[in-house]
């Protein structure tokens, strides 16, 4: 796709399909509609600030060397440095970086913690890679960006097919070209080299947050709501065990190849545990089979969206069921959906502020890194709460002051946070 950067107007896909970028970019133009934003403010965000592409070897077990592309997109750093995950995924295209750098701007903002948006990515199978294949790469890729991520600068974490491990190598491959240890340089990284309590579980926990805040809203309790989930890796296991110990009832829960169902409820400990030693989880006993376009249309209380980008659209979104939606995944609902949500009476709660949890406790460890002083897990969640709690409130209350979707009322507290600091600091020279 090309992407003109006076206009940030885009071309779909061949055959139809709605891009990442797409929807950042409508979403964007829709919320500067709303704020009246000057021409001259809109063009330097519909654009990154910055983009590295890097082609870089890695020498293979079979002793081949095989080429692999990265990226390294920086969007803002009007608030302070960038912050965002690295993600490997055989998939991943730059114009889907540049969507989530521009995704990541907004979330820092809307949550009100003071980073940019960035996010990189590896485009590669890590399923098919081996340990030391897969260090290798890390290591080599983590070189090539080094010149311009930094604790002062841009701060790396993990995000799809990427983890504490792999941090670690960054945060070492980072700190043997300084010559001292530099743990700020990532976030997400193992205890034993300055990570921090309850990081695995945030964007989770954010999740439990959000709809916990929602139901709420809409009048009623966690107490035998029921939830389905789509995703179940890091983001959607956490967050279906957690509203589970809460008092829901966990109806349905899936991954990229298909779900499981059981309209008394699920075990969702005993399915974490399953799906650690039995990758087709989906075979587990005591459930009936589903696939993720069924899962999606269930009759639910609380629908959880942890997987990837556009799972809901404007062909599936008139048969949505479920009565608030948490979008514990980047850009899950597209332009389109979102409007027959809205009609539907559907309270999304949109990503931008559902899985704020991560980039929040990743906040927390980089604090805890730069001060060299740690906090007990329960300081951690307090603060998260308390921070994700206050965001709900704010984008509903500016949600029901201004008549628009939480969405809407999201992007305008977000973007406008972006755009005072930018015309604070102004343009240089």
């Amino acid at each position: 796709m090309v992407v003109d950067a006076a206009t940030g107007k885009t071309k779909p896909e061949q055959g139809g399909h709605v891009s990442a970028l797409d929807t950042a970019l409508t979403q964007f133009e829709a919320v500067a509609d709303f704020l009246n934003l000057d021409e001259n403010v809109r063009c330097i965000l519909r654009v990154p600030k910055r983009e590295l592409i890097v082609h870089f070897p890695v020498r293979m077990d079979d002793g081949s060397i095989h080429m692999f592309t990265g990226y390294r997109v920086q969007h803002s750093l009007s608030r302070g440095p960038a912050k965002g995950g690295i993600r490997y995924h055989p998939d991943v295209t730059l114009d889907e970086v540049r969507a989530l750098a521009m995704w990541m701007t907004w979330k820092c903002a809307v949550v009100d913690i003071p980073y940019g948006g960035a996010k990189g990515a590896v485009t590669c199978d890590p399923k098919a890679l081996s340990l030391k294949e897969l260090e290798g790469l890390t290591r080599r890729y983590a070189s090539e960006i080094s010149i311009i991520i930094g604790p002062e600068e841009d701060i790396p974490a993990p995000d799809m097919n990427t983890n504490a491990q792999i941090m670690a190598w960054i945060m070492d491959t980072y700190s043997m070209h300084r010559g001292y240890s530099v743990p700020g340089v990532v976030t997400g990284k193992p205890l034993s080299v300055g990570g921090t309590l309850g990081r695995v579980e945030a964007t989770g926990r954010g999740c439990m947050n959000m709809a916990r805040e929602a139901v709420k809203h809409l009048g009623f309790s966690l107490e035998g709501a029921e939830v389905v989930v789509q995703g179940f890796g890091n983001v959607g296991s956490v967050a279906a065990r957690m509203l589970e110990e809460r008092g829901c009832k966990v109806i349905a829960v899936s991954d990229a190849v298909g779900g499981v169902y059981n309209r008394n409820g699920l075990n969702t400990r005993e399915l974490i545990q399953y799906k650690e030693n039995n990758p087709n989880f989906w075979n587990s006993k005591g459930c009936d089979q589903i696939t993720n376009a069924e899962l999606l249309e269930l009759p639910c209380d609380i629908l959880v969206l942890a997987a990837m980008e556009g799972q809901l659209t404007e062909a599936n979104a008139p048969r949505i069921k479920a009565k608030t939606i948490i979008e514990g995944a980047n850009g899950p609902t597209t332009p389109e959906a979102d409007k027959i949500l809205e009609n539907n009476g559907v309270l999304v709660v949109p990503d931008i502020l559902a899985n704020a949890g991560g980039v929040i406790v990743s906040y927390f460890e980089w604090v805890q890194d730069l001060q060299y002083y740690f906090w007990e897990e329960r300081e951690v969640e307090k603060r998260l709460g308390t921070i994700m709690r206050r965001s709900f409130q704010q984008v509903l209350s500016s949600s029901q002051e201004k008549k628009v979707s939480m969405r809407m009322a999201a992007y305008i507290q977000g973007v406008s946070r972006v755009v005072d600091a930018h015309l604070a600091r102004g343009i240089y020279p």
